[in-house]
């Protein structure tokens, strides 16, 4: 008989990261803030990253990074992450997540990271000239995640990718240095509606803050009158609301305001469109609006307080960072004991 390889057997631990590039969106709030706020209200050990060590992997304005790195706390926050609950930090103030990086680009192979999708998209036709961080990015990834024997990662489709990266790298370096169920395999966390949020002027792009239009977004920093006005003048077609959901799928635009109305309601599609089936827009859009103002006035609010108090936020990542620290510290001891390296 063969044995089988033991599980992890740790303690259950979600993590996750968001890039500093301000600006933040109702599409970031629907496909990550509001998802961790949620995870954390279920009762999960949750750490959140301000991930400033990925951000350098492409050109960063001198002098932005620390003042994006305050907005994607204040962003937690004010989306109802409780820091006094939940660990936010930055990424470069733990260590361990430079070095576990390392030992990490050693354990992965080339064929495995040159698979990974998203290097293709974001170095386009020059990756000659795409900086080596870009490339090996979904390795530091997988360091973010395994510093703390995270099981388990809320992450969008795009991402999937790079968490079974992730798994491949946790489950090579346990059986080359024979520590089987050392580190976890982490699952991803893909639920609850609006984890792809498309632009208000083209419902086949996401809401982007690159889209040179502010009309096609709702910025999580824009108050009730703004986001009124953007809800009015989003693009539509000349028909009503169908009454399926089958009816969306050739109707971009009108499906990508469904699913806001869903999402920031909490009632399912189909419970939309039984109460607006046959309406036209001049009935639907002005009850989106009140919809969306509802849910974010107050978290724009909340976003543009914690933003007035930077001094504040400074506490909340210096806190935050120790705390991670105190997780990571242990992990990186047995991983320096596993691999070999000399200690005093």
């Amino acid at each position: 008989m063969t044995q089988e390889t033991p599980a992890y057997s740790g303690p259950q631990r979600v993590f996750s990261g968001v890039q500093p590039t301000g600006n933040l969106h109702l599409g970031n709030y629907l496909g990550a803030l509001k998802k961790f706020a949620d995870l954390q209200a279920e009762g999960h050990d949750c750490i959140y990253c301000v991930v400033d060590l990925h951000a350098i992997t492409l050109p960063v304005e001198k002098g932005a990074l620390i003042s994006q790195t305050r907005q994607i706390a204040a962003a937690f926050m004010a989306a109802g992450v409780d820091p006094g609950k939940s660990i936010i930090f930055p990424q470069s103030a733990v260590l361990a997540h430079a070095e576990l990086a390392w030992i990490f680009n050693c354990v992965a192979r080339m064929g495995w990271v040159e698979r990974m999708t998203q290097f293709k998209d974001k170095a386009g036709k020059d990756a000659e000239r795409a900086s080596v961080g870009l490339f090996t990015y979904p390795v530091l990834q997988a360091a973010d995640i395994l510093a703390y024997k995270a099981t388990h990662v809320p992450v969008g489709e795009d991402q999937k990718q790079h968490l079974e990266l992730s798994r491949d790298i946790a489950e090579r370096f346990n059986r080359e240095y024979g520590v089987p169920g050392f580190f976890p395999q982490p699952e991803p966390m893909i639920k609850g509606p609006g984890a792809r949020i498309m632009s208000l002027k083209d419902g086949t792009k996401k809401m982007s803050k690159s889209d040179p239009s502010d009309l096609s977004r709702i910025n999580l920093i824009d108050d009730a009158d703004a986001i009124s006005k953007k809800i009015r003048k989003a693009t539509t077609d000349a028909g009503t609301i169908p009454e399926t959901a089958e009816e969306l799928k050739s109707r971009p635009e009108v499906e990508n305001l469904v699913g806001i109305y869903s999402a920031l309601s909490g009632r399912t599609v189909e419970s939309v469109l039984t109460e607006f089936a046959g309406q036209g827009f001049g009935a639907f859009k002005p009850a989106l609006a009140d919809v969306t103002v509802a849910h974010m006035a107050p978290i724009s609010a909340r976003y543009r307080d914690y933003l007035a108090d930077p001094g504040g936020i400074d506490r909340v990542l210096a806190d935050g960072a120790a705390r991670a620290r105190a997780v990571a510290d242990p992990i990186m001891d047995e991983v320096r004991k596993i691999v070999g390296f000399w200690r005093p």
